[in-house]
């Protein structure tokens, strides 16, 4: 597994690199002082499993380095982290593409926890986003891990989803699926109905809340629909 590691505080790097090494073996991690720096690293390394990303960064900054990242390397999950985890700044990244945000303030433990759960399809936010989430997803209560099915959801319409929530714009998910604009739109419809939400960022908190756990999406089929 290679993660890319980006903060502008060496001694917070190497920290974050000696934590991270249960998470795999082999672990490779590369590190990068700015948003800047670690877009070189991934256009030079393709193969990076996982970028987790300080936001407040001289410079281009964490935010503005995300939604690049998202642009240039869609299928690579973002992680955010931030000293500051007020709903607002939660909000901006989860706008700018990251499927996570742990404060640096959680424990080594709840860290290792989160960046498992984003590898293995899921999604984490602090529990005070839930506490002041978006007013269409504060209805939702969740007693455990759940998948899309249980929301009613088809597996294609959990694929869509899940590439929603990976901030994939609907012509790359048409590309990703095999799918027709209108079957996208209509499944982009139908699972924001189910999660009684109406953007991507009120998803990602909804998902989050549900503890959705996610199947990798299934190949390309011919365009329908």
């Amino acid at each position: 597994m290679k993660v890319l590691l980006v903060d502008d505080h060496q001694l917070f790097r190497e920290g974050m690199a000696l934590l991270l090494q249960p998470l795999a073996d082999p672990l490779q991690v590369l590190g990068a002082g700015s948003a800047e720096a670690a877009l070189e690293l991934l256009a030079a390394h393709p193969d990076v499993d996982l970028v987790v990303m300080d936001l407040g960064m001289p410079g281009m900054g964490g935010l503005s380095g995300m939604a690049l990242m998202r642009v240039r390397h869609p299928a690579v999950p973002l992680v955010a982290l931030s000293s500051v985890d007020d709903k607002p700044t939660v909000l901006q990244a989860l706008d700018a593409g990251a499927m996570g945000f742990v404060p640096k303030s959680a424990s080594a433990g709840v860290m290792l926890a989160a960046l498992r759960l984003i590898l293995s399809n899921g999604i984490y936010l602090p529990p005070s986003v839930f506490l002041a989430a978006e007013p269409a997803a504060a209805g939702f209560q969740a007693p455990g891990p759940r998948h899309p099915e249980q929301l009613g959801l088809t597996p294609r319409q959990a694929d869509v989803l899940y590439l929603i929530l990976q901030g994939k714009p609907a012509k790359l998910i048409e590309r990703e699926l095999g799918l027709s604009a209108g079957t996208v739109k209509a499944h982009t419809s139908a699972v924001l109905r189910a999660l009684n939400v109406t953007t991507r960022t009120q998803a990602v908190v909804a998902a989050g809340r549900l503890q959705l756990r996610f199947s990798a999406p299934a190949a390309a089929t011919p365009a329908s629909g």
